[in-house]
């Protein structure tokens, strides 16, 4: 749920645009939908890894050699997101990803443990084996709301599915895990004492300390390349209109995550500071190989909230450079261990579908 996935309502609202911009009226698909689009001087031999269904959030694992990602598709029978893994394919071969959850419940927030043979993730199987209900938008003036199922746990399992150990077991919403550079600790977000906060867990011994404290939802966290800071996406409600409607939203186990900037701090969460001041939602952050560098998905450039694409910037917020010129979606952008590629999510080359995929691409400097 570091997406949850603007992916889902994104590319409803973007389904016209693909419509009208990328289909000819014979159907055929017209050469603007592409994997590479003029301007993205950063990419270099994409390759699109999945096809079709709702792909997103993969990340790699430590080594480098395979991805973790969430997938929903209806018309394979996967009716809410579910954990895959997959070897990152060398020249010529094909991408297989096979399921690591067990298809019960809605999971989300993969990710490798340093061992390169455990995995963790958030599930919500232990309140339901079915997918849970999704939020009525109706309801809420057709505002995009997040829903933060209580019944997510975080779980480690091995790369076959087996899972081993249940790691949180609050009453409240617990996800979004990620793993420290040294494989030692999980940084995660949890409701569990009243907001929405940053949480880091010694793994071996099960202590934690919460890291954020400030209302607001703070999440999608990770830690920098070299272990010293920490970097997520975060709310910060100041009106006395926009706290009452936070609240109000928190108190039905929602979230309105609109209006996000991303932040930094040290990695035990002191000297945290806000890095962009850009407004709309800019969200999916994560350092890039050098430590110095962010990269992060934003639609900050459009009045009507879309299109989504990928900026680097400086952590002093200097030195913004847009990154794909999509149209529509990108997002969830990562970096390889060795810094050499990019993953990331997309609705390019869909044929105006509501599809998501995964795309890799060697990495330009």
């Amino acid at each position: 749920m570091k997406h949850l996935v603007l992916t889902a309502i994104l590319a409803t609202t973007f389904m016209g645009f693909a419509r009208g911009n990328k289909i000819n009226n014979n159907g055929r698909l017209n050469p603007s939908d592409t994997i590479l689009y003029a301007g993205e001087k950063h990419f270099a031999n994409v390759q699109q890894l999945t096809f079709g269904g709702d792909n997103a959030e993969a990340y790699f694992s430590f080594d480098g050699k395979y991805i973790i990602f969430q997938r929903t598709n209806p018309k394979e029978g996967i009716m809410c997101d579910q954990m895959f893994i997959g070897k990152v394919p060398g020249p010529g071969e094909k991408f297989e990803p096979w399921p690591v959850s067990s298809g019960k419940g809605r999971t989300t927030c993969g990710a490798f443990l340093k061992d390169g043979k455990h995995i963790v993730y958030a599930s919500t199987h232990l309140g339901a084996d079915t997918c849970p209900p999704v939020p009525d938008r109706k309801k809420y003036g057709n505002k995009y709301i997040w829903p933060l199922y209580p019944s997510y746990d975080i779980f480690m399992t091995t790369t076959d599915g087996k899972i081993v150990k249940q790691l949180t077991n609050s009453k409240g919403y617990d996800a979004e895990a990620t793993i420290s550079p040294d494989g030692k600790k999980m940084i995660y977000t949890s409701t569990k004492n009243g907001d929405i906060d940053l949480y880091i867990m010694d793994l071996k011994t099960g202590k934690e300390k919460q890291v954020t404290n400030t209302l607001g939802y703070d999440g999608g966290a990770w830690f920098s390349p070299d272990g010293k800071k920490i970097i997520w996406r975060a709310s910060r409600p100041k009106t006395p209109e926009d706290i009452k409607e936070y609240k109000d939203f928190l108190a039905q186990d929602l979230v309105a995550p609109t209006n996000m900037e991303v932040f930094i701090a040290d990695a035990d969460g002191s000297n945290a500071r806000q890095v962009t001041s850009y407004g709309n939602a800019n969200w999916a952050p994560a350092y890039m190989p050098d430590s110095k560098r962010i990269i992060f998905a934003s639609n900050h450039q459009s009045k009507r909230g879309f299109p989504f694409n990928l900026f680097t910037v400086n952590e002093d917020g200097t030195g913004l450079e847009k990154i794909s010129t999509e149209k529509a979606f990108d997002a969830f952008p990562m970096f390889s261990p060795d810094g050499k590629k990019i993953i990331f999510c997309s609705n390019r080359n869909n044929g105006g579908t509501h599809d998501t995929n995964i795309f890799i691409a060697d990495w330009v400097e």
